[in-house]
């Protein structure tokens, strides 16, 4: 028996819990070099794919997928983007994320294509990427798509992966409440 095992699985659950509970409150921060005001969730939202206790089970790593909304301010002007991070691990690889049609978010309405788009060039970055060896991108984000997602009790990401199968990736907490709590926070209401 490999007992190893038993206590990563517990780290990462522990992890996993406490992330989730501090992902709901949104942060906002002035960045000095451009004087652009950034919102963001305080920690991306966490998504895994449907075989991950599995993985474990072997000693593979699985991918991982974090995703988070951006508000930009600049002098009164507000635009939003879509950050996502994906985190390979020792199953299917995922393929370029920045690709036409390589990502597509799964609401209760139905699927969602994203775009990629260019985020303005800060000091720092709203969202930390999980490792270094994955791929982040910013992608075009309404207000409109905004509320579309927090109003979804679902929300999965599908991934196209090198191969031209599909990752698909589910949050490991409630992007329901997180999602909405954003939105409640930015200001932005149902009108």
């Amino acid at each position: 028996m490999r007992t190893p095992l038993i206590p990563l699985i517990l780290l990462i659950g522990s992890l996993a819990a406490c992330s989730g509970q501090s992902t709901v409150k949104p942060v906002e921060a002035l960045d000095e070099q451009t004087g652009v005001t950034v919102g963001a969730l305080k920690n991306p939202i966490e998504l895994v794919t449907q075989a991950q206790s599995a993985m474990l089970a072997f000693g593979k790593h699985p991918n991982f997928a974090y995703l988070g909304p951006v508000e930009w301010n600049r002098s009164g002007v507000l635009s939003y983007s879509l950050w996502v991070h994906v985190s390979p691990g020792n199953d299917r690889q995922p393929g370029d994320i920045r690709a036409p049609d390589a990502l597509t978010l799964l609401l209760d309405d139905g699927p969602l294509v994203l775009s990629p788009s260019e985020a303005p060039k800060l000091g720092r970055d709203p969202y930390t990427p999980a490792v270094s060896w994955g791929q982040a991108a910013y992608f075009d984000l309404t207000t409109d798509t905004l509320k579309r997602m927090a109003a979804s009790r679902k929300l999965e990401l599908d991934v196209r992966a090198v191969d031209g199968s599909i990752l698909s990736f589910s949050p490991t907490l409630d992007a329901h409440a997180a999602l909405t709590q954003y939105l409640r926070d930015r200001g932005i209401t149902g009108d």
